[in-house]
């Protein structure tokens, strides 16, 4: 049997699930403040926390044109755009549906990791993928109870931040051949806050900061640390060992996590639902269950 990345899977498991739960609290965050003073908020808030990680170790090349670059989009895609589309479709949408629509991650993983990566996805992980997606898919069957409605229009910012957040798995799987998982964390979520900072600042000059309540700020805080600082780092240490496409049914934690959030906000969920998001772990299984090694002639 080949050896079990466990550490591997256990850190990926832990970033998505965590992606997932600030995704759903993200409701009652755009409730209370602006879409972009909330991102850059975030952003101000982690770099804070990441100043240390900037630093670059003695066993790291210094960064070249492509490495800049890849930082770059890694942000402007996986940070940036991914968290405005996030925030901006769960204005439109309650946050079950968003777990429905989120449950498109591992695909879209498959599908970039083959076209750029140039990885060979087997069967297994394909079956994996097909019961992570088509399982949680499932959900879209059943009557929506208890939350909010969901537009067209935040369908497909929700739809937006899936192919934003399948571009952040296949470049940071490039990125973590020559970057340690804390140096990319901070740099990237520094370029968060470059992109977003103009935004913000025009709509912080408008806003007033003694409207949100000490519970808001207190879930600021959880958001900057998970967001830009926690999942990153558990990502790109899950990410090293792995290929992209495996690491990308992990995902399926991401729309499970949402939709217990958006059950503890008040939304409901249908037994046709809750076996949908076991089919999905089931896929989960199946893309990391340990295969047996050829025989030796």
């Amino acid at each position: 049997m080949h050896p079990v990345p466990w550490r591997a899977y256990a850190l990926l498991a832990a970033s998505t699930s965590l992606v997932g739960s600030y995704v759903g609290l993200s409701k009652l965050l755009v409730a209370a403040f602006p879409i972009f003073l909330l991102a850059g908020l975030r952003f101000g808030f982690a770099a804070v926390l990441m100043l240390p990680w900037l630093k670059k170790p003695a066993h790291e090349a210094p960064l070249d044109a492509r490495s800049r670059w890849l930082l770059f989009l890694e942000s402007f895609l996986g940070n940036f755009l991914f968290s405005i589309c996030m925030l901006f479709g769960l204005r439109q949408s309650s946050a079950v549906v968003a777990g429905v629509i989120m449950a498109g991650i591992p695909a879209a993983v498959a599908l970039l990791s083959w076209a750029f990566l140039r990885e060979r996805l087997g069967g297994r992980v394909l079956a994996g993928i097909a019961c992570a997606v088509g399982g949680i898919a499932l959900v879209a069957s059943g009557k929506q109870g208890g939350g909010a409605e969901t537009t067209p229009v935040g369908a497909l910012l929700l739809l937006a931040a899936v192919f934003c957040e399948g571009c952040y798995v296949v470049i940071g799987k490039k990125l973590t051949a020559g970057l340690g998982p804390k140096r990319i964390s901070a740099l990237i979520n520094l370029w968060g806050l470059v992109l977003v900072a103009p935004l913000a600042i025009w709509q912080a000059l408008s806003f007033d900061f003694g409207a949100p309540r000490v519970l808001d700020w207190a879930l600021l805080g959880y958001y900057a640390a998970t967001a830009s600082v926690i999942t990153v780092w558990l990502w790109m240490a899950g990410l090293k060992g792995l290929p992209a496409a495996k690491a990308g049914v992990f995902m399926v934690f991401l729309p499970i996590s949402t939709a217990l959030i958006g059950l503890a906000l008040g939304e409901s969920i249908s037994a046709l639902q809750a076996l949908a998001y076991g089919l999905a772990l089931l896929g989960v299984l199946l893309a990391t269950w340990p295969a047996k090694e050829p025989a030796r002639p």
